[in-house]
């Protein structure tokens, strides 16, 4: 079955820099548009950025539009989020997705908190 493990999350002052993985296994990643959400408390899934399969195309939401990258490997079968420039309103936990868009994490995310 499908399962996306992330990490790579913590604590990082406004400014700073931190850079996300998700190991991907049970499907064919290399098959597959990828994507990062995230959740800050009490609010909804928030989609942030999406890479195609070959990972020639990337999109991001305009909150963080120039301040993240989306990667992909798809020999490894890895996805990365290179996150720089944080800001508070970037604080939540973050998750992996598989399908164009899609917003349903299935793994535990990996949490980021923004803050002095």
């Amino acid at each position: 079955q499908v399962q996306l493990v992330e990490s790579g999350g913590g604590l990082a002052q406004p400014g700073g820099s931190l850079r996300l993985s998700c190991a991907a296994s049970g499907f064919t990643f290399r098959l597959y548009f990828m994507n990062w959400v995230r959740q800050a408390p009490g609010k909804g899934l928030e989609w942030v950025s999406g890479i195609s399969a070959g990972g020639q195309n990337t999109y991001y939401a305009d909150s963080v539009k120039g301040r993240f990258t989306i990667s992909r490997d798809n020999v490894n079968n890895m996805l990365y989020l290179q996150m720089n420039n944080l800001k508070p309103e970037d604080s939540a936990m973050y998750y992996c997705t598989e399908g164009f868009r899609s917003t349903t994490p299935r793994g535990r995310g990996t949490q980021v908190t923004v803050s002095e």
